[in-house]
Formats: structure tokens, C-alpha cells, sequence
């Protein structure tokens, strides 16, 4: 029984002229074939993890059997193509992105791309994305409604879980990918974020919280400021001792990422206008940290704000690369305020001579 699979492994794939045809031979290849496919077909009794595979829009059985074979999830891509043809499902083939089990034999696989079975969506977060920007990402994504997005978001059940202040869950939808099945609810989706957040957090971290003097919420409050601010990797844990320095020195913190959450929309700029905004999110106005996240801290930031640097800056202010100029002392703070300044200008003087405009009226640099 052996003897034909291995035969026509070896063979070229009949074309469906070929199956079709009534030369001498055609009736003995068919059943070779057959018989093989008979074998092949329910080679999925023990079919292994599943693996993700993408079929683009307008791909040709040909090109979707390619990558199927690629991923493990079938043997034979000629096999493969000769079995949907005997069935007369070689077209109208469903594109998307399926989780598909390796070895799960050619008629499971090629009722799941014709009915669309094990279709997925991934939806990457990334970090520092904040709820106004993640609720158009998975309606866009997942097709569903802003409105399903934003009652999930407000889930009082997911909030008591959290044991957070807020009226959303904004800072616990933790940025990663994630592989949603399809007609997967606002509610499951959001859900599922979350519970990736309480698998991120470790239990060291909430006995760390002791150490730092800060509520869990708190201490998320900080590390969302700190991603926000970070460029560099490197500075993470140097901003995180900035603002906790200031905490216990009783300063405001200052912080223009909660103005820019208080203004309701993203700017690239703050202006001085702007810190006027009133919101017990504008750290410039209210002391301590702000009343929750104001967007979805990283691991990375996390740690940086349970483990900050032992430093004793006060100040910082951002240059144009990218990187911030640290400072003890107000005076200090001054001086590397004026060199920011300069760098912003010029590049906002060479910005306008490639573009034509600048605007650098009322532009600060983001400084503490």
C-alpha cells in the first residue's frame, strides 16, 4: 500500500485536462492518484500546533497550496492542488489569515480556506498607544463598532479586577499582537488584553510596590508618563527617577504627555497656551502623579518605573535626536532649556528652507 504514495509523490501533478481526458492511460493515472490522495487525505489524525498562514486577496490555489506547504500544515502542494480539482474546489478560495494545525490533511485544510474555518485577525498594539488610538485600531481590524469598543473599555467588572479609580481601563490594554479569531466580540477582545496584562505583571513587582510607595495604578500612572517621554531605551529608568525625585520633593511633575491626554487629541507640540488646559490630568497644575495611565506602558517602562536610576536629577528637556539633557539644579535646567531651544530652531529653520514653512511661534521644548 505503500508503493503508490511514494510513486506518486515522485510524479508531476496531472493537470485537470489530464483527469479529464479519455487517452488510454488517463483512466490508470486517475486512480494512481486517486488512491494516493485517498491515502493522503486523512493524513491529519494527528495533526501538530498550529501555525499561522496568510493567503493574500486574488491568490491562485497554486500560490495558497505554496504556503501551506511552507507552514507544514500539508505535505504535497501538487497533491494538494490535484485533490481541490477531483473535488471541483479549486477556485473561489477564502483570503485571510488562518491558524491552521501542521499535518491536518488536505480535506480538513481545503474546507477550512473555502469556508473560511480558522480565519484570524492580528492586531498589533503598540506601546504608548492610548485608548483613542487603540478603539479605531480594532474596529478597523476586527470590524466592529467605536461604540461596542468603548462600553468594553468601561466594563466595571474588568475595572474592579484592576481595582482601578479610572472610568476606563485606559494603561492595562497591554501592547502586544494579538491572533483574534473571527466574529470575536468588543468584549472578548478587550478582555483578552487584559488578561495579557495580568500574565505580564509579576508577583515581585507587586511586592516592589511596597519599596517605591506607590499603588499599582500609581506606579502604571508613571511608567505610561515614562513611555511616553522615553526615545532611548537607555533613559528609562533616568526619567522614572526624575519624576519620582520630584514626587518627594513635593514639585509638580510637570509632565507634557498628561496635558497633551488632558487636551482630548495628539499634538506633536505643546504650547504655552496649552498648559492652561483644566483636567486633574495636567501635571502642571495638579500635584502628584496623575488619576491613572495615560496610555499603555511597555514591560520595559514598567520595570523602569519599579526600578528607577539612583540619581539625583530633577529637570530634563528633550533635543531633536532624540535624547534628554538631565539637570540637578533649576539654573542648570536653564542653561540646557537655551541649547534645546537652539537645536529645535535650527531644525525647524532647516525644516523650512526643504518645505517652505515652519511654525516656531509659541513652540516650547519638552522640558521638566
Amino acid at each position: 500500500m505503500l508503493w503508490p504514495l511514494r510513486f506518486c509523490c515522485n510524479m508531476h501533478c496531472p493537470a485537470k485536462a489530464d483527469l479529464q481526458s479519455g487517452g488510454p492511460h488517463s483512466g490508470r493515472r486517475a486512480l494512481a492518484w486517486i488512491i494516493a490522495l485517498t491515502l493522503m487525505v486523512g493524513c491529519g489524525a494527528n495533526p501538530g500546533r498550529p501555525v499561522r498562514v496568510t493567503i493574500p486577496t486574488g491568490a491562485s490555489l497554486g500560490a495558497a497550496s505554496d504556503s501551506l506547504a511552507r507552514a507544514g500544515v500539508i505535505r504535497s502542494p501538487r497533491l494538494f492542488r490535484v485533490y481541490a480539482v477531483i473535488r471541483h474546489d479549486d477556485r473561489a478560495i477564502k483570503p485571510g489569515t488562518y491558524m491552521l494545525r501542521r499535518n491536518s490533511g488536505y480535506a480538513a485544510t481545503l474546507d477550512a480556506i473555502h469556508g473560511g474555518k480558522g480565519l484570524v485577525h492580528a492586531v498589533t498594539i503598540p506601546e504608548g498607544f492610548s485608548l483613542s488610538q487603540i478603539i479605531p485600531l480594532f474596529a478597523s481590524k476586527l470590524s466592529l463598532s467605536p461604540e461596542s469598543l468603548t462600553v468594553a473599555v468601561r466594563d466595571t467588572a474588568l475595572l474592579h479586577q484592576l481595582d482601578v479609580p479610572t472610568p476606563t481601563i485606559e494603561g492595562y490594554v497591554f501592547p502586544d499582537t494579538y491572533i483574534f479569531p473571527e466574529q470575536t466580540t468588543a468584549r472578548v477582545a478587550i478582555a483578552t488584553t487584559v488578561k495579557r496584562f495580568e500574565q505580564v505583571w509579576q508577583p515581585e513587582w507587586t511586592a516592589r510596590l511596597d519599596t517605591v510607595g506607590l499603588s499599582r495604578n500609581d506606579l502604571m500612572a508613571l511608567a505610561s508618563i515614562v513611555e511616553k517621554e522615553a526615545r532611548l531605551p537607555e533613559e528609562r529608568p533616568v526619567i522614572a527617577a526624575v519624576y519620582m525625585n520630584r514626587l518627594r520633593n513635593h514639585m509638580l511633575l510637570q509632565a507634557d504627555p498628561t496635558v497633551q491626554f488632558a487636551l482630548g487629541a495628539h499634538q506633536s507640540r505643546i504650547y504655552y497656551k496649552d498648559l492652561e488646559v483644566e483636567s486633574k490630568y495636567n501635571t502642571y497644575k495638579h500635584l502628584g502623579l496623575p488619576p491613572g495611565p495615560i496610555a499603555s506602558p511597555g514591560r520595559a517602562s514598567i520595570i523602569a518605573a519599579l526600578y528607577p536610576a539612583n540619581v539625583p536629577y530633577l529637570y530634563f528637556v528633550a533635543l531633536p535626536d532624540g535624547h534628554h539633557e538631565f539637570r540637578n539644579d533649576f539654573a542648570g535646567h536653564e542653561t540646557a532649556v537655551r541649547l534645546a531651544r537652539r537645536a529645535w530652531d535650527s531644525l525647524a529653520t532647516s525644516t523650512k528652507s526643504a518645505f517652505g514653512s515652519a511654525d516656531t511661534g509659541h513652540r516650547r521644548p519638552r522640558s521638566r
